[in-house]
């Protein structure tokens, strides 16, 4: 009987817990625009340049179509990217939150040069390009 209690009470807890961060993450996500005297948005701009994997390029300044294979699969595995853009600007890219799917499709252009269409913004110094739509060059 008390095994039961036990094991109930533990249950409950984790729903609790459960609904709890479930509610905290759809919070964080209702008003991206709570925060806008620190964010800058320059608007939709078009950027021509390459695309990084930034675990590697961060780490190891790699870039180029010698680096092209190694960047593939780090984006496919989940690291962020980024685009080194012809006048030596590095944007990490982002995917629009209703529409991710031409921030997927750039990740099969990792090591190559591309066009980019998006929404620029820019918080705490660092460069920011939502990818509306991508290209290869």
């Amino acid at each position: 009987m008390q095994r039961t209690r036990t094991t109930v009470l533990l249950a409950s807890v984790l729903l609790v817990l459960a609904g709890f961060g479930a509610a905290l993450a759809e919070e964080g996500h209702k008003d991206h625009g709570e925060h806008k005297d620190q964010m800058e948005h320059t608007g939709q701009m078009v950027v021509r340049g390459e695309v990084l994997d930034m675990a590697c390029y961060v780490a190891h300044e790699a870039k180029g179509p010698e680096h092209a294979a190694c960047a593939e699969r780090c984006a496919r595995g989940g690291q962020p990217m980024g685009l080194l853009a012809e006048d030596g600007t590095v944007y990490l890219l982002y995917a629009n939150h209703k529409d991710g799917s031409a921030f997927e499709s750039t990740k099969e252009y990792a090591g190559q040069n591309v066009v980019i269409s998006g929404i620029m913004a820019t918080r705490a110094g660092i460069k920011g390009l939502e990818v509306n739509s991508v290209k290869p060059l």
